[in-house]
């Protein structure tokens, strides 16, 4: 009778799903930026801000507020194209103690850096990662955070385009930064209007604007509340202007603002065709 029960047990396994899908409130990756324009204190700064916002009451408190009460988490962080690193794979978040353990998790690994910014392949990256996990979210989302514009990469609204006909929500966290050194060329001061025109998009998508690397801490807190809770923060009463003509390939983005630099502001920067208002 051993083989028939043998042969019944093989059945039952093979008839069996290889895995169970895990159902949450929220699938998420989080793209943080490590491009050369960011150095070792500033690239901490984000690490320790994320692990922060984690171990905060109000981020548990609005995991705990959804329907199934859990979200899935990735982090990456990205640079150039076919440099990004998962630096986290999914991890179901659901209490207090396993959003310690992902926080503790993220502080761990050693910091790295590349050199150019390709907020397109962070994004397509991202995509692969949520299409290749075996969780079903309610809502699908990446974070993306950064200092400066795509470019390198294929561009950025054609990629995000693609990502949000998947039905796919990209917010964004544009980190002004002014600092004087050697990069400070690619610095845009309407930075937050570029992620706005060029990045965010999808059901529900926003900004949120951190002032400064020390202000990281703060305005990842309140994203991450927020795309949590699937809420969006109240929306700015008006936006920088713009400096200089627009190209010709200015288009609106879909959610109707139109960044008027045109969204390869980075790459033609980039190669040498931007002149500010010093030059």
């Amino acid at each position: 009778m051993r083989w028939l029960f043998t042969i019944f047990t093989a059945v039952l396994t093979m008839s069996a799903p290889a895995s169970a899908k895990e159902y949450v409130d929220l699938e998420l990756v989080i793209a943080t930026d490590v491009s050369r324009s960011i150095d070792s204190d500033e690239a901490r700064l984000q690490r320790q801000g994320v692990a922060a916002a984690f171990r905060s009451k109000q981020v548990i408190d609005a995991i705990q507020s959804g329907v199934l009460q859990r979200i899935a988490v990735a982090y990456i962080d990205y640079s150039s194209r076919d440099w990004n690193k998962l630096l986290i794979d999914w991890k179901i978040i659901r209490d207090q103690k396993s959003a310690y353990a992902f926080a503790d998790a993220l502080l761990k690994p050693e910091l790295t850096f590349g050199r150019r910014t390709s907020i397109s392949d962070a994004l397509e990256h991202a995509v692969r990662i949520i299409d290749g996990n075996d969780i079903e979210g309610t809502r699908r989302v990446i974070d993306v955070s950064g200092d400066g514009p795509n470019n390198f990469g294929r561009f950025v609204d054609k990629v995000r385009d693609e990502t949000i006909a998947r039905r796919i929500t990209i917010n964004g966290l544009p980190i002004m930064n002014d600092t004087s050194n050697v990069f400070s060329r690619y610095n845009l001061p309407d930075l937050d209007n570029y992620y706005r025109g060029c990045v965010i998009g999808g059901p529900g998508a926003f900004l949120v604007v951190a002032r400064d690397f020390k202000d990281f801490a703060r305005a990842i807190r309140k994203k991450l509340i927020l795309e949590i809770a699937g809420l969006q923060p109240a929306r700015p009463s008006g936006f920088i202007r713009a400096q200089i003509a627009p190209p010709q390939n200015v288009r609106p983005a879909p959610n109707g603002y139109t960044y008027q630099k045109g969204c390869d502001i980075g790459e033609r920067m980039r190669e040498g065709y931007w002149a500010d208002d010093d030059t």
